[in-house]
């Protein structure tokens, strides 16, 4: 029998069904198959594109794009945590699942629309596409996230947490390869990134290859998304009989329970707190440096490639970190990197880096990461990308351990919310900052004070060594 005691005294004992080991890698598969629509659509390829061609204005494109992902993160604060109360009393996953793959696969599919000059109906489309994908992004990890604590033992979810991102970071990592060195045009050359004849023939005046990024991670996640419903078991509770009422009330019991639990209620605000600045760096990450130093899709596209590799080698060795020092440790070292991080990339601008140290203004036609403000800028995104994935992993790990195994999903929808709760209001304060300021490195500023926050209320969380 496996100990699962959470925290504030309440306990659960049951047996944890160990996985095969098909069962466990085609789990961690699965995040494979949906981290291309966080690197490739929400930050490299598609987001830039959205705000420096299709909008046309970078101010107003990051204006946009952030309002969609604000609205989405309401939509996915309020569904996820009573679509897993719903499922808990259902018993199955799978089947919730695999219809929320296949609507993203679709609304990624649309983004292909996303034509330059098209009517402002269109524009409403493509922001429409990308929230209902955001939402149904999230929610298939909601489900996949509380099958975990099936899979290994408790001494163990750490490990499984961080080769799982990993192994996402390395699935959107050989994504933006594909794409941005055999499919990603430069319309001033029609070759691809790295220099080569793109495989596929797509017209680059109308930019084609950057709104391609959207069916090629619908075909991704469809293919790789199957090795997960054929070999990593369901969880295995039924309740026959069971409806959709005795979800929602047995959702409302799981909010009045949350009063016995002190510090995972505190865990749960402070991640909800330091999850808004994250999602914030995400989303804009990309635009920023795009404005900053007029990088097009080559230096987009390397600049994923690098951060991509760097955050799967950060999430590994999170992964063995929490199991040797406990998730509350790894969490809180990485925020204090992370803040290090932010605040690095937020000292350049086109020409100073440290914020007051004078360098010279990138020159038209040289090669990548020349200038002394590039460099300094990707050396700061390395930092931050080598750490955010352990935050992400740890946090999921501990939740893993805290959560009543028989409602694991609503627990999981919770711990879906705390990152969605509020996550509109750092992308909101983003994009409020942004117009108002008329600068986008002032709005950006605003994710220190979410970040700062997070990470002083974690400091009071008692783990008892988890």
């Amino acid at each position: 029998m496996q100990d699962t005691a959470g925290i504030g005294g309440a306990s659960s004992a049951v047996a944890v069904p160990h996985a095969s080991r098909l069962g466990v890698v085609s789990w961690a598969l699965f995040e494979w198959a949906t981290q291309p629509f966080y690197t490739l659509i929400l930050t490299f390829l598609f987001a830039p594109y959205f705000a420096d061609v299709f909008v046309g204005d970078p101010v107003k494109g990051q204006a946009w794009w952030g309002y969609a992902a604000g609205f989405a993160a309401i939509l996915v604060a309020i569904g996820s945590p009573v679509l897993g109360a719903i499922a808990d009393v259902k018993g199955r996953r799978k089947p919730w699942m695999a219809a929320f793959v296949l609507v993203l696969a679709t609304a990624m599919s649309a983004l292909w629309i996303a034509k330059p000059g098209s009517p402002p109906s269109t524009l409403a489309l493509v922001l429409l596409a990308f929230i209902v994908a955001t939402m149904m992004a999230e929610f298939a990890l909601v489900f996949s996230n509380s099958i975990m604590a099936t899979l290994v033992s408790r001494e163990h979810l750490g490990r499984l947490s961080g080769l799982a991102y990993a192994t996402g970071y390395a699935g959107g990592l050989l994504a933006l390869i594909l794409m941005a060195g055999f499919v990603v045009t430069v319309p001033a050359t029609g070759k691809t990134l790295l220099g080569l004849n793109p495989v596929l023939v797509l017209d680059a005046a109308q930019y084609e290859s950057q709104r391609f990024v959207g069916p090629f991670c619908a075909a991704w996640l469809i293919l790789f998304a199957l090795p997960f419903f054929l070999f990593t078991p369901d969880r295995n509770t039924r309740h026959d009989g069971a409806t959709v009422a005795a979800g929602l009330a047995n959702f409302g019991r799981t909010f009045h329970e949350l009063r016995q639990h002190r510090d995972l209620t505190l865990f749960l605000i402070a991640r909800m707190i330091f999850s808004d600045g994250l999602t914030a760096v995400f989303t804009f990450g990309g635009i920023y440096g795009a404005a900053v130093f007029g990088w097009q899709a080559l230096e987009l596209g390397l600049f994923g490639i690098v951060l991509a590799l760097v955050g799967a080698i950060g999430a590994a060795i999170g992964g063995f970190l929490d199991d040797k020092i406990g998730s509350k440790k790894v969490i809180i070292i990485s925020l204090l990197i992370i803040m290090v991080g932010a605040l690095g990339l937020l000292s350049v601008d086109k020409d100073h880096v440290f914020y007051t140290l004078a360098v010279p203004v990138k020159a038209a036609g040289s090669k990548v990461f020349s200038s002394p403000g590039e460099m300094v800028f990707l050396g700061f995104g390395m930092l931050f990308s080598l750490v955010v994935a352990p935050v992400q992993a740890s946090s999921r790990s501990l939740m893993a351990r805290l959560a009543p195994p028989d409602k694991m999903t609503q627990f999981f929808g919770l711990f879906a919310f705390s990152g969605k709760a509020t996550a509109f209001a750092a992308p909101i304060a983003v994009a409020l900052v942004t117009q108002a300021a008329g600068s986008q490195r002032i709005g950006m500023a605003t994710v220190l004070g979410f970040l700062l926050l997070g990470l002083l209320l974690m400091s009071f969380v008692r783990t008892r060594g988890i």
